[in-house]
């Protein structure tokens, strides 16, 4: 426990019988629960855990953490319902087992996916056993080791102590990430957090893809967890879904990690693609549920504007690209409503990304 708050890892785990074992081993003592979601391994990830469990109960048993239902009176109808809903929430994730025997004292809870989901799933999976049990603070450190398991408490304090909704490492802003990380890493990276800041309204947010958060209970029940990017665009969906949710955010300086062992499953070119697309169906996800029909902004209708300016404006400017092209002058009235939209199109977007900025400061801690 971390200042009588209760503390557990979810820890995704793919093909990781090699490296797996040392992340559990390193665990720092204060986690209460360490939840291992092995989605569908076809090495011995799960074997290995299991064993693993078998050899620590004795030595290192969890403290007692069991699922309470809310005690129905007049006045609590809704947080019965909430809870029903909970409950009934399991089966719109992927196809699991809990392999534990007692689950209830156990400190490492291994959780075997049936089918493979990809890494969102799996995390998604092991938010759901820590929100089902109502666990205060819930980190995510991958299978793979390359997260330093010293760094935890750092990245789990905001959450504990300060009472931020969730907090995330950055290794941008580290001194040593020019140098450690590999170039095209740290520059998809950077591409990726750019266009993250402007889908998910945190603006001073970095380093988008690290997996190595910590977030509070109430996110997690403000979060439709089983409905998360399934894949290796889950951190910056995650983000998209907190600013909705007007969840505060923090981020934490840590070092980063590589040629240790682990053997990368992204592939950069695959995955860039996809995240893009995420990004852009959520920067629109975010305007109309946050700022139309949950909490109405004037950004929401100077974006569609500035929208609706720079389509109107491409038809002219093609025609003048095609003019100057072919050596002709370009018409007068074509030149000037093209001036026209272009101004109102780029004061409009201006406008309307300074509200978001302005508006989305009392989020960022």
């Amino acid at each position: 426990m971390l200042n009588n708050k209760t503390i557990a890892v979810v820890v995704p785990a793919y093909n990781e019988e090699k490296q797996v074992i040392e992340v559990l081993d390193t665990m720092p003592d204060f986690v209460d629960r360490i939840v291992v979601v092995n989605d569908c391994s076809k090495d011995d990830t799960a074997t290995f855990i299991s064993d693993y469990i078998k050899q620590k109960r004795s030595t290192w048993p969890g403290v007692r953490i069991e699922r309470s239902k809310p005690r129905a009176t007049r006045y609590n109808r809704a947080e019965v319902v909430l809870y029903e809903m909970k409950e009934a929430d399991l089966n719109r994730y992927l196809p699991s087992e809990v392999v534990n025997e007692h689950p209830e004292t156990d400190r490492i809870i291994l959780i075997n996916n049936l089918t493979n989901g990809g890494v969102g799933a799996a995390i998604a999976r092991g938010y759901k056993w820590c929100l089902d049990h109502g666990i205060d603070c819930t980190a995510v450190m991958a299978g793979d080791g390359q997260m330093d398991p010293a760094e935890l408490e750092s990245i789990c304090k905001p959450v504990v102590e300060d009472q931020v909704d969730y907090a995330k490492g950055n290794r941008l802003i580290h001194r040593s990430a020019w140098l450690i990380m590999p170039r095209t890493r740290y520059i998809g990276n950077s591409i990726l957090s750019i266009l993250t800041k402007i889908a998910s309204g945190y603006w001073h947010v970095s380093d988008t893809q690290t997996g190595y958060t910590a977030i509070s209970l109430r996110a997690l029940e403000a979060v439709r967890i089983f409905d998360i990017y399934k894949r290796y665009g889950m951190p910056n969906d995650m983000l998209v879904r907190l600013n909705i949710a007007f969840c505060t955010l923090k981020e934490v300086e840590i070092k980063p990690v590589y040629e240790i062992g682990e053997q990368s499953k992204m592939k950069i070119s695959k995955i860039i693609s996809p995240i893009i697309l995420l990004l852009f169906k959520s920067f629109f996800k975010r305007l109309w549920i946050k700022y139309l029909f949950r909490d109405f902004h004037p950004l929401f209708l100077l974006y569609h504007f500035s929208f609706i300016l720079g389509i109107a404006m491409i038809p002219y400017m093609l025609k003048i690209i095609r003019i100057w092209l072919e050596g002709g002058n370009v018409p007068t009235i074509t030149m000037i409503v093209f001036t026209l939209l272009f101004i109102g199109f780029f004061q409009s977007l201006l406008f309307a990304m300074w509200m978001d900025i302005q508006d989305n400061e009392r989020l960022y801690k």
